[in-house]
């Protein structure tokens, strides 16, 4: 945050904080708000730029509202091993989604895993700590103004909502720290096969897998925009991401709750008794034997 805010600083611009909105019990087990609001009890001098939209789910989301917006230069700021990442995907759509002059992507500085307390911290170690339920380790992590009282209710939110048991895997919930085990589960296939929908960390970025790599996936968005993913990177989903669907489940015991789309009525309509059993969209296909034009004159009947 700080490289963020002096880098814009020195540039006469702004700067803005988006909080990866990525939630899983084993690598992101804090919801957006939650996780935004210790932020900012963590980050006071920032806490205004911290932005909390459910809308900029993705770096491309962040990318359009900035070009939206009216910048024509970018600055993106992230760690050092995702600096690549960002700048082949950012400027590959440069021009396509949206037009920048100059996309620039620069590091938040090394991290040093042999250094004490938050220089040497990572999310995985802080993960590992929770699920050890080492306080103190974790506490480390965090910057050192924090209260105790408000690090001991992050620590127990952590915990609560990885669902820590006797039975966790330290390849799942801090890959970097066992990769072994993680490639071994992949090359045997019990995890990541193609056709899976997977969510990359990073990016927000969710897509099928097509191919897979010696240690890295080839995904494609449902928009058709395909991305390189490591597997440390990614976690599966069950993420519901279709824009269209006639169907009112979208797989067995799920329901397709796809605001907009048509099998999303089917599903509301046959929990509401007498519920008109149509699209309510004009000149959409009616639903189980009623006429649109039916529905719509009983409306137009009570317009005032």
């Amino acid at each position: 945050m700080d490289v963020a805010a002096s880098s814009s600083q020195a540039d006469g611009g702004d700067y803005l904080i988006y909080p990866s909105r990525s939630q899983d019990k084993k690598k992101n087990p804090l919801d957006a708000d939650t996780k935004i609001s210790y932020m900012r009890q963590m980050f006071p001098a920032h806490s205004e730029r911290i932005v909390n939209d459910a809308a900029n789910k993705t770096i491309f989301d962040v990318l359009k509202k900035a070009h939206n917006d009216g910048y024509t230069n970018v600055r993106i700021v992230g760690g050092s091993d995702r600096v690549k990442e960002f700048e082949k995907l950012s400027n590959n759509y440069n021009g396509q989604l949206y037009a920048f002059d100059t996309i620039e992507v620069v590091s938040a500085g090394e991290r040093d895993p042999d250094a004490k307390g938050v220089e040497g911290m990572s999310a995985s170690r802080m993960r590992l700590a929770a699920a050890e339920g080492d306080f103190r380790k974790f506490r480390e992590g965090l910057p050192p103004e924090m209260k105790r009282k408000s690090a001991q209710e992050l620590f127990d939110s952590v915990r609560a909502s990885m669902s820590i048991s006797e039975n966790w895997n330290l390849w799942e919930i801090a890959p970097k720290f066992d990769y072994q085990t993680l490639r071994e589960n992949y090359v045997s296939e019990k995890i990541f096969q193609i056709g899976k929908l997977v969510e990359n960390l990073n990016t927000g970025l969710v897509g099928r897998i097509i191919r897979r790599g010696t240690n890295y996936l080839i995904c494609v968005t449902e928009s058709n925009m395909m991305f390189k993913s490591w597997i440390k990177d990614v976690m599966e989903t069950k993420k519901y991401t279709e824009v269209k669907m006639d169907r009112k489940m979208r797989e067995p015991g799920k329901p397709n709750t796809l605001v907009g789309t048509s099998g999303f009525y089917k599903y509301v309509a046959d929990m509401t008794p007498e519920a008109p059993e149509t699209n309510l969209q004009y000149g959409a296909k009616p639903y189980r034997g009623y006429k649109v034009s039916n529905i719509r004159e009983f409306i137009n009947k009570y317009r005032k």
